[in-house]
């Protein structure tokens, strides 16, 4: 049985991770199943995490260390990373109503919790300012992008405004510093497929029928750096499509760590952010019929001389 209210699943802004036990097993307690279930993480950590009730069973009540195991009981437990880097920028929200927060992410923060990103993500800063728990995002952007992202607020109309993207009915722009190409001349419409590589961090571009494909143009440019400012408009939502295909033009987008080389992995370096920035968001809205249209209020930091 959950709780009556989800919500208090959710503290300090970050919902509970859940697990079913097996039906049975060796073990004689819950804190010893999980020390086996989940091997990377410390029996101390377990421990404490029992110790600060951080540790449910089905119905939202803390569990005891001595919990006894029983087959099919329905865990949840919250997860705390000692070592999380503060993000030192904030992520203003530009816009609110009963259905949508639009939100101006920062560089460098995820939009959800996953892997070593769980306090320092857009969702969940954005529970925390709005005391909104049902927050979800409409879409995504990645952790090395800036920009605007859209929460849903109301849990029925999730799909509605979700499916807009699904249907290409959402416009979307975005901006970029990259070197120009002296074999481009924009704006132009490239298409190519794109493929995960070897490398499950990078897409690649393969041969095959295009299933990506994206609008470029130039808005400013340096003829002493070689660096040009560029529109983008991305007519498909493929994993990092603007970022493979300046790359694939050979542009790629500046301070990349994953394209053209995937740079091995490194703190982060706040002074070098990705020069790319999601701009502008319209589309009508599914449940009141109005046009929205919201703008990014930030600006990349080495388009400032390009125009």
């Amino acid at each position: 049985m959950m709780p009556s209210d989800k919500r208090s699943l959710v503290r300090n802004g970050v919902g509970a991770s859940s697990v079913t036990l097996p039906n049975k097993g060796p073990w004689s307690t819950v804190l010893e199943y999980l020390i086996e279930r989940f091997p990377t993480i410390p029996a101390e950590t377990w421990a404490a995490r029992f110790a600060a009730g951080a540790v449910l069973d089905a119905a939202g009540q803390a569990l005891s260390a001595d919990q006894p195991f029983r087959g099919q009981a329905r865990i949840h437990y919250y997860r705390d990373l000692a070592h999380e880097v503060p993000v030192p920028f904030a992520a203003p929200i530009l816009f609110q109503d009963e259905y949508l927060v639009v939100a101006d992410k920062p560089h460098f923060l995820s939009v959800m919790p996953a892997g070593q990103y769980v306090q320092e993500t857009l969702l969940v800063r954005l529970k925390r300012a709005t005391g909104i728990d049902t927050l979800t995002p409409m879409h995504r952007i990645d952790r090395d992008t800036a920009g605007l992202v859209a929460f849903v607020i109301q849990p029925e109309t999730r799909g509605a405004y979700q499916s807009l993207f699904h249907s290409k009915a959402v416009q979307k722009s975005y901006e970029a510093v990259a070197p120009l190409h002296p074999d481009c001349a924009f704006p132009l419409r490239y298409q190519a497929r794109l493929e995960e590589s070897d490398n499950f961090m990078q897409m690649r571009v393969a041969a095959g029928a295009p299933n990506s494909e994206t609008i470029i143009d130039l808005i400013g440019s340096d003829p002493v750096s070689g660096l040009g400012h560029f529109r983008l408009q991305p007519i498909t939502g493929k994993k990092h499509q603007l970022r493979a295909h300046m790359n694939a033009l050979g542009m790629p987008i500046l301070n990349d760590p994953i394209y053209p080389a995937h740079l091995p992995a490194a703190p982060d370096d706040f002074s070098r952010p990705l020069q790319l920035l999601a701009k502008t968001l319209r589309f009508v809205d599914p449940i009141s019929g109005e046009l929205r249209a919201f703008q990014s209020e930030r600006s990349l930091d080495r388009a400032i001389d390009l125009n």
